[in-house]
């Protein structure tokens, strides 16, 4: 069982991408810099608005679980690395199974682990 970190909030960090390869860099460094544990990307269809004119477009929309903690620094991050002007970063609360979510949080700490989430006291 992993430990519970009071104040801490498990979450869902929804990103949307214009292409795989943009997505793939973000999800990469979101987890080598232990600001996400797991990043899931898929294509989806959007219709929005941009410039006043109504765009259809295919995209990648990345789920990165954290917590929330990390939002400031996971959007810094994105910002720096995506290629949109404006991308769409939001923050959901989640529930879940405990035992997962406390392996969320403990992943996407920053802190050094093991393979299973649990904190490792040695040299990695």
């Amino acid at each position: 069982m992993f430990p519970e970190v009071p104040g801490k909030m498990q979450g869902i960090v929804y990103i949307t991408t214009g292409d795989m390869k943009n997505a793939s860099t973000i999800a990469r460094a979101l987890v080598s810099k232990k600001l996400a544990a797991c990043v899931n990307m898929f294509p989806i269809s959007s219709v929005y608005t941009w410039e006043g004119k109504i765009e259809d477009d295919s995209e990648i929309a990345m789920i990165v679980k954290t917590d929330s903690s990390r939002f400031d620094e996971i959007c810094k991050l994105v910002k720096a690395l995506h290629t949109y002007e404006l991308p769409a970063i939001e923050f959901w609360e989640i529930g879940g199974e405990q035992e997962y979510l406390d392996w969320v949080l403990v992943n996407s700490s920053g802190e050094k682990t093991n393979n299973s989430g649990e904190k490792y006291s040695g040299d990695l």
